[in-house]
């Protein structure tokens, strides 16, 4: 049964975080961030992201946690976008989006990113890069390890879309027209 939720997966510094509010803007929709909700844990803990995500690597109860949470949400809630990278595993009833980018790209972006300087801060662009090569590496073993799946299983989607060469809004309009036929079908 479809719900009317969109759930935002995808690439680091993909955009969803700046997609997210727009539709939430644009649809008249609340929104549920499992991502911030890890970054305060992080910062509580005293940890850098990465840190953070090799911690709960052992500590997969944390994990399990943050990914349960968005469905016990969706379990009340209705007209919502997710912000989480197993969004779509946790509320499979959802309009399931996936974000991709350009890893140079994203790099740029989240090097540049002030809000995430608490628990991202890197001294070049590089580093940065490294750092996001490597946490998407242990998010992927992570999820397969705890969960059995794939978030970079393209065939977990409803829709892909490439957010390189796009402005938010403009990923925000393609999200809206393909979530507006899925509703219809």
């Amino acid at each position: 049964m479809k719900k009317n939720i969109i759930s935002l997966a995808g690439d680091l510094a993909a955009g969803k975080g700046t997609v997210s509010k727009i539709l939430m803007q644009d649809l008249n929709y609340g929104i549920y961030r499992n991502g911030q909700y890890a970054r305060d844990l992080a910062k509580k803990m005293g940890l850098d992201i990465t840190s953070f995500n090799r911690y709960v690597e052992e500590h997969t109860e944390i994990d399990q946690q943050i990914e349960r949470s968005a469905a016990e949400y969706a379990q009340t809630h209705d007209n919502f976008i997710i912000d989480a990278r197993l969004g779509w595993y946790a509320v499979p009833e959802s309009f399931k989006v996936y974000l991709k980018v350009d890893i140079d790209v994203a790099a740029k972006r989240a090097f540049e990113d002030q809000d995430r300087k608490d628990t991202e801060s890197f001294a070049t662009l590089e580093e940065q890069k490294q750092d996001m090569i490597t946490r998407y590496k242990l998010e992927n073993e992570r999820y397969w390890k705890v969960y059995h799946i794939r978030k970079d299983d393209m065939s977990n989607y409803d829709f892909i879309i490439d957010t390189t060469n796009l402005t938010p809004q403009e990923v925000a309009n393609k999200i809206k027209e393909e979530y507006l036929k899925w509703q219809k079908n």
